[in-house]
């Protein structure tokens, strides 16, 4: 630091101008400044600090009435630069920082063909990704070295040129014989048209570019998902149903950042989503099914991820609720049954606080998920460990409380529930917060005429 000071010192005292400062660094950041620097430190230990969460530039809201048909023509040319403005202009614009109280913002999702001009960047990138274990490797080039080919077409140019040299006489050509048999004569192979590499096609850069483009898409996505007002419309919009569930069922080959903010935006629109939109005569861009979407939840919760798992879970939950939802979910009910009792084992708050809020709305709505999580194995056991525990949050224990109330309410469920007598008459003494619940329990184990086996060993019956 003091060499440093040394050196300010002298270059002021020799009377050199000092660097300007470069573009895009802000003024203020060079040695002709230490004045100004000095300034705004004072004044910063006076003033409290700002909040550095989120960014801080606010854009006029004028700006969006003003802009809002060129910003849907930008996404809607096909021109990078173009998109690229139109897309850093709506991340700006979906972001609404914590401190930010602008109530003439307009929603974003009622300007006209701007929710399909952004799905639209998504489905340029979908059309054009192919799955990663399709993806053809670099590898070393061995076919035809020693031939006049360089490789510096297609590899099926040059197995082609060997073959045609391999199936022609023996007797040796010029090098302009050769070229003119290579320019004349020579048929491309159908399979040219379809190379990745061709003149139509994206090279690797340019693939980039579009999944990096479709990524920042999907985040604009998830942020309309946020906002109260565009919850409804979106929530009847098709397109983008499809898009995004087109992404969650790809989640192998996909893209982790694109799944990600797909699925959070399906969880955010859940409770506005009926399965049978996929089946509804609402115009259709992609050919996606109730069936297929579900699939598609079932692919997510049996992820390795936790943030993936942990959202589907919850979307589940969310889903459920919905009685048009049911017929579509059943089906899956033991598989999701399995899945939820295993997140529960999971040394992780949020996937168990997922999965007891999944395991609820299921045993809350339908009789037959009662029945079914009963007979699960180690369901109850984990339940009660997770009471015992007890999870930090007290909301998740009283509903892994009120779902074996909702177990015990069915009568063919109560002879599995009568092994653990003992442990809930402990709960009642050891529990306090969920002393009534536990003791809403045993009496239904113990006390309803219509068991035979518990009328027998009634002892805490009234």
């Amino acid at each position: 630091m003091q060499k440093r000071e040394q050196s300010k010192s002298s270059t002021a005292a020799a009377g050199v101008a000092p660097t300007p400062a470069k573009r895009g660094r802000p003024f203020g950041s060079t040695s002709n400044s230490a004045a100004a620097a000095a300034a705004a430190a004072a004044s910063a230990i006076d003033s409290p600090a700002p909040n550095l969460l989120g960014p801080t530039l606010q854009i006029n809201s004028a700006f969006l009435e003003q802009n809002n048909k060129r910003i849907v023509l930008a996404l809607q040319s096909g021109l990078k630069s173009e998109i690229t403005w139109a897309l850093n202009t709506l991340t700006m614009l979906s972001f609404k920082d914590r401190d930010d109280f602008r109530r003439d913002a307009t929603p974003l999702a009622k300007i006209p063909g701007l929710l399909d001009a952004v799905l639209h960047v998504i489905d340029d990138w979908r059309d054009i990704a192919p799955p990663k274990e399709h993806v053809r490797t670099r590898r070393i080039r061995t076919l035809g070295v020693n031939s006049l080919v360089t490789g510096f077409g297609n590899d099926y140019e040059a197995l082609s040129s060997v073959s045609n040299d391999n199936s022609s006489s023996t007797t040796p050509r010029s090098v302009t014989e050769t070229s003119v048999q290579k320019n004349g004569t020579k048929k491309r192979p159908s399979e040219w048209w379809f190379e990745e590499d061709s003149l139509f096609n994206c090279d690797y850069e340019g693939r980039a570019e579009k999944q990096q483009c479709a990524v920042t898409a999907s985040n604009i996505i998830r942020n309309f998902s946020f906002m109260p007002d565009n919850e409804a419309i979106m929530g009847q919009h098709r397109h983008c149903f499809e898009t995004v569930f087109q992404c969650i069922e790809d989640h192998i080959s996909e893209d982790e950042e694109l799944v990600t903010n797909a699925l959070e935006t399906i969880v955010n629109l859940a409770p506005f989503l009926d399965l049978r939109i996929f089946s509804s005569s609402k115009p259709s861009f992609i050919k996606m099914t109730e069936k297929r979407a579900a699939k598609a939840i079932m692919g997510m919760l049996g992820s390795s991820l936790k943030a993936w798992h942990c959202q589907a879970a919850e979307l589940l939950g969310r889903l459920i609720i919905n009685p048009d939802n049911e017929p579509f979910l059943l089906p899956f009910v033991p598989q999701i049954h399995v899945r939820l009792v295993d997140l529960l084992s999971v040394q992780a708050n949020d996937a168990q606080a997922a999965a007891i809020g999944a395991l609820y709305n299921l045993v809350e709505v339908n009789v037959d998920c009662r029945l079914k999580l009963a007979g699960e194995r180690w369901a109850i056991d984990r339940l009660l460990k997770l009471i015992k525990a007890p999870h930090p949050v007290p909301e998740v224990c009283r509903k892994a409380s009120m779902i074996l109330e909702l177990l015990v309410s069915e009568p063919q469920n109560r002879p599995l529930l009568l092994a653990y007598e003992n442990t809930f008459a402990d709960l009642i003494f050891t529990e306090s917060k969920y002393s009534d619940t536990f003791a809403r329990i045993l009496y239904e184990l113990t006390s309803r005429p219509s068991n035979k086996i518990s009328s027998t060993r009634s002892v805490w019956g009234m």
